[in-house]
């Protein structure tokens, strides 16, 4: 055989196995991929990731949970393919990842909202939007100036984490961009939220509904039994609601927010069908149950005998 034909077709063997190896190994129902999640949905998260899982004994669903900042910085840097947050992406996200030619796709999963939570030994039970702004400015620091009755004391205002969604919405959506009082602060997570407001009736904790929604689940039930959830008022002469699926979906509830899957791997990948999954009506069925609005309503059929 010619030297160069040899040579030549030995080239194209190489190339060809290289080109195998580029092709994604990975399809809707099986292969690898890594969601990063807003930490405010792990509980959520963890059930649709073993349930896809259980279904599709060929997918592997690696999920990081970490604050909103931290997971769009990982998703622009593709560290992951999907990423679940309290927003959409904004249209200058949008345009810098569209300099590098991807085009990721939004889809709405569910409403959520942020509840208030206080120790039991505070007696009050609810607040007007305008009282929580002024507790958050640090206008208001004592409870006294909320209720003369309340000997609570001064007040310590306590958020999941530094950068996450509860903090962004309230500070972008309550106090229009303003900066937070010097009695605010943040430990590390929505349990140690739960945790610090049991231990001190003079805090009050911004935290993400889900966990403390899901009547069924003992660790939701565990966390409701340390603390009391504020409802809130529009003004002082409106009636006061807390955040239940029905004043989410009426929006009666204030501090109500969209969730979204943010997917860059707009093939037919792992990704793409994960999201469709939790888009889909089991999915959607688990979102309704963790005390979440889904974005679908599930159905049943009924069939009525005559």
């Amino acid at each position: 055989m010619n030297k160069y034909l040899f040579i030549f077709i030995v080239s194209v063997f190489i190339l060809a196995c290289a080109g195998q190896q580029n092709e994604p190994t990975d399809t809707a129902t099986s292969g690898a991929v890594t969601v990063i999640v807003d930490e405010s949905f792990q509980q959520l998260f963890d059930t649709q990731i073993y349930t896809f899982e259980s279904l599709y004994p060929n997918a592997r669903v690696k999920a990081k949970y970490m604050s909103e900042t931290n997971a769009l910085q990982q998703m622009m840097n593709d560290s992951c393919k999907v990423a679940v947050m309290c927003r959409d992406l904004t249209k200058d996200e949008r345009k810098s990842f569209e300099q590098k030619n991807i085009f990721p796709i939004s889809t709405k999963i569910a409403e959520d909202a942020i509840a208030l939570i206080v120790n039991p030994e505070n007696i009050d039970s609810s607040l007007t939007i305008e009282k929580v702004k002024s507790i958050l400015l640090g206008n208001d620091t004592l409870w006294s100036q909320i209720n003369p009755k309340n000997k609570s004391g001064k007040i310590k205002v306590v958020f999941d984490n530094a950068g996450s969604a509860n903090e962004r919405y309230m500070k972008d959506t309550v106090l229009k961009g303003k900066d937070y009082g010097k009695n605010v602060f943040a430990v590390k997570s929505n349990p140690e939220v739960i945790d610090y407001v049991s231990k001190n009736k003079n805090a009050i904790g911004f935290l993400s509904v889900n966990w403390i929604s899901d009547r069924d689940d003992t660790v939701a039930l565990n966390f409701l039994k340390k603390i009391n959830v504020l409802g809130i008022k529009k003004d002082d002469a409106s009636e006061a609601y807390q955040p239940f699926q029905a004043y989410i979906k009426t929006k009666d509830y204030p501090f109500c927010r969209d969730v979204f899957t943010i997917n860059r791997q707009t093939r037919s990948g792992l990704g793409m069908g994960f999201v469709s999954f939790v888009a889909g009506e089991k999915g959607q069925l688990m979102i309704l149950k963790a005390g979440l609005v889904p974005s679908i309503a599930p159905t049943r059929m009924v069939r009525i005998s005559y």
